[in-house]
């Protein structure tokens, strides 16, 4: 009786031992819709157009950048350790990496985007774990964030609240970084899976 006991404990420790080993799920969240850019510095203006496709899973996110007829123009992947940005050339696959994203979107597009705080941003609320003002006081309309304003101008209808139409901007900056205003449009709320960590 006592063995039998002893061995039922050792394969409980085993069970427990083995469910401790398995990855904790992750909450992968996708945005897809279009996208348009208009940067202005020195009386100068620029500006693009397309789709964009932004994933988050865990800690990191990826931001996908097409043209309106689907050609690649850009991948920005940022995580805890860096940025990376991925860009077709005439000569192969162009491919920088550093500290902030928005500091390698300028320097290869010609416009800074915010993929840090796009994985909050593109909800409607601010990034926690920084500083950030409310513009208006009747919900989370508008708020001040990092030096862009991020404006929520329209949310889905129904049982989902998402943000449909942001806009964010930014003044030209003494670095000396444009102008820029951006806008995203959502053709849906986003859509989220559970699955397996890694």
């Amino acid at each position: 009786m006592k063995r039998a006991l002893a061995c039922m404990m050792v394969g409980a420790q085993v069970l427990c031992a083995c469910t401790a080993l398995v990855p904790a799920p992750t909450v992968e969240r996708q945005y897809v819709g279009r996208f348009s850019v208009v940067a202005m510095m020195g009386g100068k203006t620029d500006s693009g157009s397309g789709r964009f496709t932004f994933t988050i899973e865990g800690p990191g996110a990826v931001l996908d950048l097409a043209s309106p007829l689907g050609s690649t123009l850009a991948r920005i992947e940022v995580d805890p350790r860096g940025a990376r940005l991925t860009a077709p050339t005439d000569s192969g696959q162009r491919e920088v990496r550093g500290a902030s994203a928005e500091a390698l979107t300028y320097e290869v597009l010609g416009w800074p985007l915010p993929v840090a705080g796009f994985r909050d941003w593109i909800e409607g609320r601010p990034v926690p774990s920084r500083p950030s003002t409310q513009l208006r006081t009747d919900g989370d309309d508008a708020f001040e964030q990092d030096g862009w304003t991020i404006s929520v101008l329209e949310r889905f209808e129904g049982n989902s609240t998402a943000p449909r139409r942001l806009l964010f901007e930014r003044a030209e900056t003494r670095e000396p970084a444009p102008a820029i205003s951006l806008r995203l449009v959502l053709d849906e709320p986003p859509f989220v899976r559970q699955g397996a960590g890694t």
